[in-house]
């Protein structure tokens, strides 16, 4: 009899200490726990979050390509540098092979190489060292000639060195200028994409919130059971010693407090755990303590909505439609780029050169001769096998295709509205009808609580009116919670976040 009423005695003691530790410990820690209400929770989220930060960091980076793609109006400046050694130099022939043949093909070959000889002597002349005197043209004897006219000639020298300075730019190119354009609604793409992401986290911290208030409200619940059988048990006891009450009812007070522990410890484990899960959405540490203020009750109050309103919202500012109208005019400009393929282009380009030839490697004696270019390039496409015609086909097939995916997800996104309007609907009933039940629940039990407390009553009948009035505030607690989760997941869809000044409430 002793060891039952130690384990009573144990197992009236831990669900309250735990109680007690949970609901004592941001009191205790007040300097170190972080007290969030829902516009705070919010506000570091959108700080803090990894997927928030991903995202405002994807439009930075389509903000630089687009400032890049820009680069390409402006000159292109690049210097070069060239350095070249020849192992052999290139050698010219002059004459015919054949220097017998006075007339036909090998007499003409010979008779152009008799008039170019002067010219080749010169021009070796211009290739030897400076230093060196003009010595002037002599025409070479015949039996020299003959033994000389057929052998090659050596052109340049061993070192050339070529330094340069090239500008380049566009003057007439429809398909950059087009692409051009096509970078800018890239940017609004992302940035789309970035209000999607921020849209997605709000969403998930007030649902992440509302289950932390779930949780405390269940667990307030549970515990009042706890309590309530625990104080069934005293009482009953306390007959029972007097002979008032029966082994039978003592039996059941003890089997009634036992099955309301774990009820206890699980409420208390879903609060820790909804409270880890707003940590991780909002990117906060995991070991840091935080709690948060308010009840499910404070919003019971705001618990209205005109449900035709909400079937006749605007789409225009749904996240997804959105997306996808940038990446159907994103598709219509890749098609104009793509046509514009056809289409001539222009181009400039003005050059620089400064170049040397010596075979000797000796900087101080090398002359640098300047040589400068501008040339105007026009290029007009004539034929590319189909592939321009072919690539403009697939782009144009695709942004059918986007077509008529916008179609279906519009679809998509009124089923998903009508589903959340009609979870708020039920769960407003659903509230409306636990209200009233709940005050009779109440009633009733406090009548079977005095009754079991004079003896007109059992334990049964107090057990049967509080598993009813247990039932009767889950059934409340849940039905604000179905409906505020809705609340949120119908503004997501329908774009608004908790900064709008119109809020659907």
């Amino acid at each position: 009899m002793c060891v039952k009423k130690l384990i009573l005695i144990l197992a009236i003691l831990l669900p309250s200490v735990a109680w007690a530790q949970y609901k004592d410990s941001p009191q205790e820690a007040a300097d170190s726990t972080l007290i969030l209400t829902l516009d705070d929770a919010l506000k570091i989220a959108l700080s803090e979050n990894t997927s928030v930060k991903v995202a405002d960091m994807e439009v930075q980076r389509q903000k630089y390509a687009r400032k890049g793609a820009y680069g390409a109006l402006f000159p292109q400046i690049n210097a070069t540098g060239m350095y070249s050694y020849a192992i052999q130099k290139q050698k010219v022939f002059f004459g015919s092979d054949d220097e017998s043949s006075g007339s036909g093909g090998g007499g003409m070959a010979s008779m152009m190489a008799s008039a170019f000889e002067p010219i080749m002597y010169y021009i070796q002349q211009l290739y030897t060292a400076t230093s060196t005197p003009f010595v002037p043209y002599e025409a070479p004897k015949a039996e020299e000639k003959s033994s000389s006219s057929s052998d090659p000639i050596e052109m340049g020298r061993r070192n050339q060195v070529q330094l340069g300075l090239s500008a380049s730019m566009p003057i007439i190119n429809a398909q950059l200028w087009e692409s051009l354009c096509l970078t800018g609604d890239q940017v609004e793409l992302a940035v789309e994409k970035a209000r999607e992401s921020r849209l997605g986290t709000v969403t998930q911290v007030k649902q992440a919130y509302y289950a932390v208030l779930m949780a405390k409200a269940s667990y307030d619940v549970y515990n009042a059971v706890f309590e309530n059988a625990a104080q069934n048990l005293k009482t009953t006891e306390s007959r029972y010693n007097v002979q008032k009450a029966s082994e039978l009812d003592l039996a059941r007070a003890q089997s009634s407090l036992a099955a309301a522990i774990p009820n206890v410890y699980n409420a208390e484990n879903a609060i820790y755990l909804s409270l880890w899960q707003l940590k991780a959405v909002m990117g906060l540490d995991l070991d840091r303590p935080v709690d948060v203020v308010g009840t499910l009750e404070d919003y019971a109050q705001h618990m209205f909505y005109d449900i035709n309103e909400g079937t006749e919202a605007s789409l225009d500012r749904n996240t997804q439609l959105r997306q996808l109208a940038a990446q159907a005019e994103i598709l219509s400009k890749q098609i104009r780029m793509q046509q514009y393929a056809y289409l001539p282009t222009l181009s400039a380009q003005i050059s620089y050169n400064y170049y040397t030839q010596s075979d000797k490697f000796n900087l101080s004696q090398w002359k640098w001769l300047p040589s400068s270019t501008a040339v105007f390039s026009l290029n007009i496409p004539i034929f590319s096998g189909g592939q321009r015609y072919h690539t403009i086909k697939q782009t144009r097939v695709q942004a059918d295709e986007l077509d008529l995916q916008r179609e279906n997800t519009e679809r998509q996104i009124r089923i998903g509205i009508r589903q959340s309007l009609s979870t708020m609907d039920t769960a407003m009933k659903t509230y409306d009808a636990a209200k009233e039940a709940l005050t009779s629940a109440e009633k009733a039990y406090n009548i079977a609580s005095k009754s079991f407390e004079v003896g007109k009553s059992t334990l049964t009948d107090l057990n049967n009116t509080e598993l009813t009035l247990t039932q009767t505030r889950l059934q409340a607690a849940q039905a604000v919670y179905n409906f505020v989760v809705a609340k949120a997941g119908l503004e997501q869809t329908l774009g608004y976040d908790f900064t709008e000044e119109k809020t659907y409430e």
